[in-house]
């Protein structure tokens, strides 16, 4: 029975680019991105929400550095709704800046904010884009003049041929992606536990994230798995109604709170996923 981890903050992508102990692979991605050459590593805030949670999912990464608040966020499928996840993140984010520095948010005085770059890296299975600017306006049920009232999220396709310049620059993430691929070619012949262990060999062989996949190893296979079964769940919920399926966590979530058990609710027909997601938001 395949098990499913309860911190979705330990994805892969979460693992390489927003754990403390990786904090050169976030500066090296950051640099690609930003064409900066920053090598100081205690320049970097972590700044990554622990509670926000949406669908079982908390976002990705978040760092401070030079007054810039960057969110960075991995999508193995389109998501058109990314620029109103990330203005509730950044939302939330701001009101955790203005208290820990002490703002005046009623005062006549204009405090200043880290600028935000919001970024989603797409590595999804589905034809797209290189580049995509998903704006917040394109969501608004009534027409507003361009720029009221806006909020965008730029979407990166890592996927061959969209955006190799930047894997070019960013050694991790160029190596990040070579996994990701051998897994999903392996899938096509072999179980998920199967492919992933042989994709973990294989780049291990070949020297592709060798350090961080030996230190790793079984971690690395749980944290898979986890994104294998959201990504199935996610796209169940999009073929049933996306409003019906979050309706089931959410009364899922208020039947664990109220004292049943996990075994009881998938004992009465809710699928044992959709219950383990909602302990994720507990």
């Amino acid at each position: 029975m395949i098990k499913t981890k309860r911190n979705y903050k330990d994805r892969l992508f979460c693992k390489l680019f927003g754990d403390a102990d990786y904090i050169e692979n976030t500066l090296s991605l950051y640099n690609a991105l930003c064409g900066t050459s920053y090598n100081d590593i205690n320049q970097v805030i972590m700044y990554t929400l622990e509670d926000v949670v949406y669908i079982g999912m908390k976002n990705d990464v978040a760092i401070l550095l030079d007054s810039y608040l960057s969110v960075w966020e991995q999508q193995s499928s389109f998501n058109p709704n990314m620029p109103i996840r990330g203005l509730m993140y950044y939302g939330r984010m701001y009101d955790r800046y203005i208290q820990e520095n002490k703002l005046n948010l009623y005062g006549e005085k204009l405090i200043k904010l880290p600028t935000p770059r919001y970024t989603v890296f797409y590595n999804g299975k589905k034809v797209q884009a290189p580049f995509q600017k998903l704006r917040l306006s394109d969501a608004f049920i009534k027409p507003i003049n361009p720029g009221d009232f806006e909020w965008t999220a730029d979407m990166i396709n890592l996927n061959k041929g969209c955006n190799d310049s930047l894997l070019e620059k960013c050694r991790p993430l160029a190596e990040y992606m070579t996994f990701v691929n051998a897994v999903n070619d392996l899938l096509k012949t072999m179980p998920i536990e199967k492919a992933i262990d042989a994709a973990v060999e294989i780049c291990i062989k070949n020297g592709i994230l060798k350090k961080f996949l030996l230190k790793n190893k079984a971690e690395v296979k749980n944290m898979c798995i986890t994104e294998f079964n959201e990504e199935v769940f996610i796209n169940g919920i999009r073929e049933e109604g996306l409003e019906q399926g979050q309706n089931l966590i959410v009364d899922t979530i208020h039947r664990l709170k109220n004292g049943e058990s996990a075994e009881d609710i998938i004992n009465s027909g809710i699928d044992k996923t959709t219950v383990e997601l909602a302990l994720t938001c507990i």
